[in-house]
């Protein structure tokens, strides 16, 4: 039985299959549907936690997800702009140079 291909699966399932289950269904199956928060505020914090821990590698996943749930290419460009001033000049800077190849990915 082939299983289904997905975001954790195609990045990193060929070597760490569980990590890569876990991904699919505790964090984004479960912790993601939970009713306190709407996909939208959910992808708002996700993307102002990973600004603000300098977690790159992730960032431009969770943009485009932010993107997907209805945060606007303003919202996220204001989210990174104010975050400069909490987590730092360099995490807001890389945040910007990130957020610009996704845009332009996009197109947005």
């Amino acid at each position: 039985m082939t299983q289904q291909s997905t975001v954790a699966r195609d990045a990193f399932g060929d070597l760490a299959p569980a990590l890569a289950d876990y991904t699919d269904r505790v964090l984004f199956d479960d912790v993601w549907q939970r009713p306190g928060l709407s996909p939208r505020e959910r992808s708002l914090v996700t993307v102002a936690s990973l600004v603000a821990l300098y977690r790159t590698t992730e960032l431009p996943y969770h943009l485009g997800k932010a993107l997907d749930n209805g945060i606007t290419r303003d919202e996220l460009i204001e989210t990174i702009t104010h975050l400069a001033f909490y987590s730092g000049w360099p995490t807001a800077s890389t945040a910007l140079a990130i957020a610009r190849r996704v845009f332009e990915e996009r197109r947005v």
